[in-house]
């Protein structure tokens, strides 16, 4: 397993918070996910064999919020 952490810009609510953590838990390989708003990132843990981070960051865009790759 390997973690990642998720810059996340755009979130002003727990309903952010639960889209972004929504989206990313039904993506394949992510085992868990907890997202912060007020330190907006998103902590992931998830098998590298069936995901990148890149691609964990792209699938948080497309939900709607700016997303880059910190770690």
């Amino acid at each position: 397993m390997t973690k990642t952490i998720l810059k996340i810009k755009g979130m002003s609510c727990e309903h952010c918070v639960k889209t972004v953590t929504d989206c990313l838990s039904e993506q394949d390989g992510v085992e868990k996910v907890k997202v912060h708003l007020k330190k907006g990132e998103a902590k992931v843990i998830f098998d590298d064999l069936l995901q990148t981070s890149e691609k964990l960051s792209d699938i948080a865009a497309l939900a709607g919020y700016e997303s880059s790759v910190l770690k």
